[in-house]
């Protein structure tokens, strides 16, 4: 696995997975909408590592550190996102803790970059418990609130708040082990009905297994409108599939499949 003091390498390793762990009752409950994921999804492809896995967790010490122990061992990296801060349900330090199997303390580096935004006569216990981190983890800095986010093993924990988590992401992201990027190829299949090219696609994905094929419907101007998106690391392979895809198409707007979905329930 990777560590925190593994830097990237020249060359792009075939594979680098991570996972996303949202922690917090808030996201659970629908009271804050996770924007995080899809920002550190992003960042990731463009760095080259393959988000496999997704995970949103309540404010329970047990419950953080089981996910974390069951994506850490599966992934080269754990993200996670939200419960570091000053309140009584932000325990995602103790859950790292207990996860590694470590002690925490409050962390004299960690205090100081409190104090560079916070006087000391309003350092008060509840803003000292976000100086509370796992022993052996290294401190991740962000120019947004001062408080730190920390990095243990192949585990990065991050604040909650959007803005804060950004900061530390750009801290961490030049570190991270970076795999071969992913390309990704969109055809517009316009109103052919996803049943008429199902069968085609599938073949098409069994004749391309290194290529993730996949079906987006939406919804616009009163009427549904279908995509589909090929991904894949090598170019000529993906080129290839998106041919395939494109002939496919035009195969079925030949046979009217386009004019049959208009007189029908769109799929």
């Amino acid at each position: 696995m990777t560590s925190q003091d593994t830097t990237t390498q020249d060359a792009a390793r075939e594979s680098v997975t991570a996972a996303v762990l949202v922690i917090g009752d808030e996201i659970l409950s629908g009271r804050t909408k996770d924007t995080n994921s899809g920002h550190i999804a992003e960042r990731l492809a463009a760095l080259g590592v393959d988000l496999r896995e997704i995970r949103v967790v309540g404010d329970s010490t047990q419950e953080i550190a089981g996910a974390l122990n069951a994506l850490r061992a599966r992934y080269d990296y754990v993200l996670t996102t939200g419960g570091i801060g000053p309140t009584h349900d932000d325990v995602t330090a103790d859950a790292v803790a207990a996860a590694f199997e470590v002690g925490i303390s409050e962390n004299e580096l960690a205090i100081a970059m409190l104090l560079e935004r916070i006087r000391p006569e309003d350092l008060n216990e509840a803003r000292r418990r976000m100086a509370r981190v796992p022993h052996g983890a290294e401190l991740i800095e962000n120019d947004v609130s001062k408080a730190p986010g920390f990095w243990i093993g192949n585990v990065v924990c991050m604040a909650g708040v959007p803005a804060v988590m950004k900061a530390m992401l750009e801290r961490v992201a030049p570190r991270l082990d970076r795999g071969a990027p992913s390309r990704a190829r969109a055809i517009a299949a316009g109103a052919i009905p996803e049943g008429a090219y199902a069968a085609g696609l599938r073949e098409i994905a069994d004749a391309y297994p290194q290529v993730s094929i996949g079906s987006y419907p939406s919804f616009r101007n009163d009427s549904f409108h279908n995509e589909i998106v090929a991904r894949g690391k090598d170019e000529a392979t993906l080129a290839a599939a998106a041919a395939a895809i494109e002939g496919l198409l035009e195969r079925l707007r030949a046979a009217g499949a386009d004019v049959l979905a208009a007189r029908t329930v769109p799929e």
